[in-house]
């Protein structure tokens, strides 16, 4: 199998598609969509997401120190890639897309998206100035959960949100699940092994008869025919 080689640049796809929920302390929020989001610690909970200082939500960002991680399910994909192409500068993007802002539990400026089926709260620990992109390092101070992804059992079930993932320019909702971590090294469960009939013998059909379908103790009639046809030998 032939492979070309391209010019050094981002390839790593799928990427979550997020929307950035933001504040400055003076109280303007806005919606920003980010693909370059990412999980980079687990004691204390950390991720990260990557800005243009030219965006108008970098300064808001910069400002406060805070912003919501909200996911977004099918029913939200239109919205998420709107806010991607539209400005905070030009438009209220909470008013044309119909979301809603809802206070925070752990942050004292940034809101959630309420209609957002998860929103994760940080709170700014870094920001390193990578080059086209600043990356804020951040601690995760709270999650909330819609009720509805969550079982009488108080199990997540997370796929019934209906993630969406970015790959190379287009939106995909996820697909079927092909495991759960660490399957590929599950020891599968023993197969019983099958139950002999009554009166059956080991290698037989269950009929009494071989596998081969012939009579038992040989064929017989077929030994009498090859040798004069009435069953005994001639002389």
């Amino acid at each position: 199998m032939g492979k070309q080689t391209w010019k050094p640049g981002n390839m790593l796809y799928p990427v979550p598609a997020v929307m950035v929920s933001c504040a400055d302390r003076a109280g303007r929020t806005n919606i920003i969509t980010v693909a370059w989001a990412g999980t980079v610690c687990t004691n204390p909970p950390m991720l990260s997401i990557s800005v243009r200082p030219e965006r108008f939500s970098y300064g808001l960002l910069r400002d406060s120190g805070e912003f919501a991680v909200n996911l977004v399910g099918r029913s939200l994909a239109r919205a998420c890639d709107w806010c991607g192409v539209k400005s905070g500068r030009d438009v209220d993007k909470w008013a044309e897309m119909g979301l809603t802002p809802e206070p925070a539990e752990t942050l004292e400026h940034a809101p959630v998206i309420a209609e957002s089926p998860v929103n994760i709260e940080c709170a700014v620990r870094d920001v390193l100035e990578l080059g086209s992109h600043h990356l804020f390092l951040a601690e995760v101070r709270a999650v909330r959960v819609d009720e509805r992804l969550i079982d009488e059992a108080g199990k997540l079930h997370l796929e019934r949100a209906n993630l969406v993932a970015y790959s190379h320019g287009e939106y995909f909702d996820l697909g079927r699940s092909l495991g759960t971590f660490g399957y590929s090294v599950r020891k599968k469960p023993a197969v019983a092994p099958k139950r002999q009939g009554k009166g059956e013998r080991p290698g037989s059909t269950g009929h009494g008869r071989p596998e081969n379908g012939s009579k038992r103790n040989g064929t017989r009639s077929e030994k009498g025919r090859e040798r004069g046809g009435k069953g005994r030998p001639k002389r």
